[in-house]
């Protein structure tokens, strides 16, 4: 009987494989769009710019686990904002808007009331640490 000799199975060549996914990653890179998030547009002051402020001239929004508001201790509804917010600036433009929340208060009520604080051309909002509970 003849034995068939076998020959060696042949071999992809994978020497510039790294090469190829290397200018493949190069070409995703370059090619690719990268969409820019807007978020919330807030100027923060810089650090060390702290300044007295009267208390006559601060409206606190207090914001509650469950989404309700109290604006200056009066329960109001967060449609309700805009208005009042209007109101109050044209008789007093240098108010500052404290807004606190509850831990527990839904990011998406936080941003209701922010929103509602643009729409009312609120320029001065103060991000307040929630109190303790």
């Amino acid at each position: 009987m003849i034995k068939k000799e076998r020959r060696p199975m042949q071999e992809i060549n994978s020497s510039s494989m790294a090469d190829i996914a290397f200018l493949l990653l190069v070409f995703f890179l370059v090619t690719t769009t990268i969409s820019m998030d807007k978020g919330i547009s807030l100027v923060l002051p810089s650090e060390g710019n702290e300044l007295e402020v009267n208390r006559k001239n601060i409206v606190n929004i207090l914001m509650n686990e469950s989404g309700k508001v109290l604006l200056d201790d009066i329960p109001t509804k967060v449609n309700a904002i805009k208005n009042i917010i209007e109101k109050r600036l044209a008789a007093n433009p240098n108010l500052i808007f404290s807004v606190q929340t509850h831990p527990l208060t839904k990011y998406q009520d936080y941003l209701r009331v922010l929103d509602q604080l643009k729409e009312g051309n609120a320029s001065k909002i103060s991000i307040a640490n929630p109190p303790a509970f």
